[in-house]
Formats: structure tokens, sequence, C-alpha cells
């Protein structure tokens, strides 16, 4: 005798888009233009518009992409309630840090320095790879928001010691 457990679907496939952009600080708004249409209707879209603004400016600012040459803006959705960026360039001389850059850190009135402690506070976590020596790097973040739990998670299967999962528990009594 087999027991009929509720099928849960299976995660779709990413969606993924992506688009290069030249090395030039006036591409930055069509960066973000990029990105705030491909996330129309997505509750990280403000967030990940803002990041994907610092994280184009530093590739610009602080990478050879900004000579002449190009960055790529990604943006992926891998699942509900997660939405994320990133920006790949041509590699810096150090790694990414949040926080104020050593140059700027005596004037604390400075305006720069400050782009990727906004995106590592503003996101739900982000990091960088090296794509390889001299290939570049991606910079990346990633924004999270709560989703609907389907409704197959709340039956039990026969003969489960497993209590029943109520998309309206609170807590340890189950009162509001």
């Amino acid at each position: 005798m087999t027991a009929a457990y509720p099928v849960i679907p299976a995660v779709p496939e990413p969606v993924r888009w992506a688009r290069v952009f030249p090395g030039a600080p006036a591409q930055v708004p069509e960066a973000r233009r990029f990105v705030s249409r491909v996330l129309a209707g997505c509750p990280a879209r403000e967030t990940l518009v803002m990041c994907v603004s610092e994280l184009c400016t530093n590739a610009i600012a602080h990478t050879v992409s900004g000579v002449g040459g190009v960055f790529t803006v990604e943006v992926e959705l891998p699942r509900d309630g997660v939405a994320r960026i990133a920006v790949t360039d041509a590699g810096g001389a150090t790694e990414p840090t949040p926080g104020r850059s050593r140059r700027r850190a005596a004037d604390g009135l400075a305006e720069g320095g400050r782009g990727l402690a906004l995106v590592a506070a503003s996101t739900s976590r982000w990091g960088y790879r090296d794509i390889g020596p001299g290939l570049g790097r991606t910079v990346w973040a990633e924004a999270t928001w709560p989703v609907a739990v389907p409704d197959t998670w709340t039956q039990t299967p026969p003969g489960s010691r497993v209590a029943t999962l109520r998309r309206d528990w609170r807590g340890g009594d189950g009162a509001a």
C-alpha cells in the first residue's frame, strides 16, 4: 500500500536577462532603466535598481571598464521570492569591500566610497567572484521577499506524525 503524498511542484528554471553597456558614466542611467523594466512588478525593484546604479558606477570608476571598456548587467529570478542583479566588469586591483574608500576615510563628509556598504545594507546578501586572472569580476546583490506557502503544504500525509502546517500560524499556541 502506498501513501498519497502531496506533490510539490518542481522549481522552474531561473529566468535571466543580460545586457552589455559601454563603460561610460552616461550608461549608468541606461543600466538602471534596463533593470527597472525587467523587474517591473517585483517587490525588490527599487532596491535592486539602486544597487545596479552603485555597482555600475564602481565598475566605471574602479576598473578598466571605465576606460573604453564595457560592463555587463545581468538580472536573474532564480525562484519565487528572490531576485538577483550582477555587474561584470574588467576587474579591479583590489577586492570589493563595503565601507568608505581608504583615500576618503579622513573626510567624513565625502560623497563617495559608500556604494558597497549601501548595497550590503539594502539587500539580503551580496558577493563577488573573479572570473579569472585578467578576465574580470562579477559583483552581485540579491533581494528576497516573502512568498505564499503552496496550499499543498497544509496537508499531512496519511499516517504521518508531523503536525499539519497552517498558513496562518502565529506562534506557540496559534493565537494571533
